[in-house]
């Protein structure tokens, strides 16, 4: 299921919204202003952001321009008290997928979320498909990979990007398109991240390692016709 970011800075409000979407089967971070919002985005692995635009330090549009800026296109669905239309269409020019007034409706800001999830969640997510590869199984519903029946410890983010991989098999996928996919990262020379992920990705995956191919000059692909 999606993982939903709440930004907010009263912590009535975030609880409010954290126990519908809970109640929805959805995952929840919470953050407390723009700044800490950056922070949980650029370690990855969010599907959508609920952003309260009036917020002390870093304020909700100052935090979805620099998240456009930095090439972050997670979706957002804006928050706030104000509900004049200058606002509206700011948050909507600056990059917002929606926007919601307070005070809401928790019921129709859950609608807004699936809506705008079902927009933009790749298909597999959306419908909680499987990749089988022999007796490796990937389970993007319950986020779990098993081969022989078994289950590979992986973390979170070892399974984004085998699942990204996967995706995409038989293509080869440069450093700066797996950092910008599975970790939101513009691309400045951060070749190890991928590498040690890679790396600690094939430890877990047993005869399935090789099929994680290199392209020297290149990146990784997936390459379901290699045999361990």
């Amino acid at each position: 299921m999606a993982k939903i970011l709440i930004v907010d800075d009263e912590p009535r409000i975030r609880e409010l919204i954290r126990e519908h979407l809970q109640h929805e089967g959805f995952t929840c971070e919470e953050a407390t202003d723009g700044s800490a919002a950056l922070a949980a985005l650029s370690v990855g692995g969010i599907d959508l952001v609920i952003l309260d635009v009036m917020m002390p330090f870093v304020d909700g549009m100052t935090c979805l321009r620099e998240m456009r800026k930095r090439k972050i296109d997670t979706p957002v669905i804006m928050l706030t008290a104000r509900g004049e239309e200058y606002d509206k269409l700011a948050g909507l020019e600056s990059g917002a997928d929606d926007y919601v007034v307070k005070p809401f409706s928790p019921r129709e800001l859950v609608a807004r979320v699936k809506a705008v999830l079902n927009r933009t969640l790749p298909k597999e997510r959306q419908a909680g498909e499987s990749y089988v590869f022999g007796d490796l199984v990937i389970d993007t519903a319950s986020h779990s990979v098993k081969i022989g029946g078994q289950e590979a410890a992986l973390t979170p983010k070892e399974f984004d990007l085998l699942v990204f991989l996967v995706s995409n098999k038989g293509i080869a996928l440069s450093r700066e398109k797996i950092l910008q996919k599975v970790w939101n990262y513009d691309y400045y020379g951060e070749d190890r991240t991928v590498d040690t992920h890679i790396k600690m990705l094939r430890s877990h995956l047993g005869k399935y390692r090789d099929n994680i191919v290199t392209v020297w000059g290149v990146g990784y692909k997936f390459d379901p016709e290699v045999h361990g």
